[in-house]
């Protein structure tokens, strides 16, 4: 089943900056070859589920083994059986009827 994923990894006991934490996440989505996209508060990713979910999972698990102590993802997921739709269709769409 595919998947848009729209994920902030939140890595507690780390000080006040997170970057070097997402930019591993960001490696790990590259690295699983899932088109992803960041912006100021997470990352839209989109792939099939199980794809997704690994990748999900290896961030918890490099993030931990990097002295995260503590990680909490907040994940917003959404699939469709009716048609296929990537991000970017959804963006295009909005932007359509704005102009």
């Amino acid at each position: 089943m595919y998947v848009l994923m729209d994920i902030m990894v939140s890595p507690g006991g780390v000080g006040t900056s997170v970057s070097p934490y997402v930019a591993m996440c960001q490696k790990i989505f590259e690295q699983a070859g899932l088109t992803h996209s960041m912006h100021g508060y997470g990352t839209n990713v989109e792939g099939e589920w199980e794809e997704v979910m690994a990748a999900v999972k290896r961030c918890h698990e490099d993030l931990h083994a990097a002295g995260a102590v503590r990680i909490t993802s907040h994940m917003k997921l959404g699939t469709r059986i009716d048609r296929a739709q990537t991000m970017a269709d959804k963006v295009t769409s909005v932007q359509n009827k704005l102009a």
